[in-house]
């Protein structure tokens, strides 16, 4: 019988890494060739693995919650074949062998690491066990995290956030000084929360993992950037004219829908070309300014969550291709069937919050980017139109742009120059454009 290594497969050119989040095979069980073993995630993504081969699952090399590189064997399939596949390693029995021609010294430092973690009654996986030893945190330290995986586990951003937050205590130099000795005082730069009460009447429900990577990336954002808002209000009469003009034909012939999101995210990447330093990236005291218009585009998910797909090269996009990505986007977001990719490399973000009827609202940045719009709700309202032979009251098709920016690089002039420019582009919109 042969043995077949079951790898961690690649993602994607920005997917290095995937934590594995369920298995649906375990040892001892028939797997077919192409039939899902394992439930990974990378970010706010989730794929499931396949097998390459036929065969029973003799051995899994890692548990829910560990941190996988790409290419890592993670399980052994013993298949039928005589010959084993061209590239697979040491069988289990080799590697027992190497493991006993260790050091010592090495094996009594194993041995002590093992009785002290197994003090502790909550379980940790073998990644977690090796940043704490290598860290030199005390088994106290790593009881006292509050795990963010499942059953409460505490994974790898769990505990290197918590190394991180220990690092950045910050000493300070009291002024109260005896002779040569000098007071220091302890600060951490995040306080912590308040603590909630909790009656019997209330229902507690634990964040999935998705919510809890959202809350995260949403307080660090806050904490790293300085947010200001811009507000414009748009006249999107001629556009809305436009589409209920087109937009029949254009499924027709297309097979897609033509919504109003295609045009404004036109409008963005035009806006973007001409303000390129909306389309940067801060980095320390370095401000990285972007050659490619990648353009997310949040998505609420069914399950009220959140995902940003997206569109890549969209300045080099026309009308059509921009309507087929978003449809695209929109439908694998919906469905589960998001690639890894698919939410890498954003440098502008554009979220349309008057799906929800918002007339308007102050997005948090999606780090690290400077920029995100949020659209609001297309309402009609009475406006005054002016006309050669006066001014008339009228009633127009308009909305709000809500441009949030990061105040570190973008100042108040370029945030609102730029929105305007989106704004000018929409009323400029021309009524007898084909489509």
């Amino acid at each position: 019988m042969a043995k077949f290594e079951l790898k961690l497969p690649k993602m994607g050119e920005s997917v290095a890494e995937a934590t594995i989040t369920n298995w649906l095979k375990n040892v001892g069980d028939r797997v077919e060739a192409d039939e899902t073993v394992l439930e990974i995630a990378t970010d706010k993504v989730d794929s499931e693995v396949p097998s390459d081969v036929s065969g029973t699952i003799v051995e899994i090399l890692f548990q829910v919650d560990d941190v996988v590189q790409v290419g890592q064997t993670i399980a052994l399939i013993e298949t039928g074949d005589v010959q084993e596949p061209k590239g697979v390693s040491a069988t289990p029995e080799v590697a027992q062998e190497s493991k006993v021609t260790e050091s010592p010294v090495k094996a009594v430092e194993k041995a002590a690491t093992e009785i002290s973690f197994s003090e502790s009654d909550k379980f940790y996986s073998p990644l977690v066990k090796n940043i704490a030893k290598q860290e030199g945190l005390s088994i106290n330290e790593l009881e006292s995290i509050v795990g963010s995986g499942k059953d409460a586990r505490v994974t790898k951003a769990d505990i290197l956030a918590y190394v991180k937050n220990k690092a950045s205590e910050v000493v300070v130099k009291s002024p109260v000084t005896t002779g040569q000795s000098t007071t220091a005082v302890k600060s951490k730069e995040a306080p912590k929360a308040a603590p909630v009460s909790v009656n019997g009447q209330d229902e507690i429900i634990e964040m999935d993992r998705m919510r809890k990577l959202i809350a995260h990336h949403m307080v660090q954002s806050i904490q790293t950037s300085a947010h200001v808002q811009s507000f414009i209000e748009v006249d999107v009469t001629n556009i809305v004219n436009w589409r209920n003009k087109h937009k029949n034909t254009f499924e027709k012939r297309e097979g897609e829908k033509l919504t109003f999101t295609p045009i404004f995210m036109e409008a963005v990447a035009k806006a973007l070309k001409e303000f390129p330093m909306m389309n940067i990236s801060v980095e320390g005291d370095y401000i990285i300014k972007r050659k490619d218009i990648n353009l997310g585009m949040a998505a609420a998910l069914p399950n009220g969550n959140l995902i940003v797909p997206v569109i890549r090269n969209a300045d080099q996009l026309n009308l059509v291709g921009m309507a087929k990505a978003v449809n695209d986007l929109a439908v694998r977001a919906r469905t589960g069937k998001l690639k890894p990719d698919d939410t890498q490399g954003g440098t502008y973000t554009v979220t349309n919050v008057g799906t929800f009827g918002s007339v308007f609202g102050t997005p948090i940045l999606n780090q690290p980017q400077v920029g995100i719009l949020a659209l609001g709700a297309i309402r009609k309202v009475p406006a005054v139109i002016e006309t050669p032979d006066g001014d008339f009251i009228g009633i127009r098709q308009k909305m709000f742009l809500s441009h949030s920016y990061d105040h570190r690089v973008v100042d108040g002039a370029l945030g609102g120059q730029f929105v305007q420019r989106v704004a000018q582009i929409l009323e400029a919109w021309d009524i007898n454009r084909e489509v």
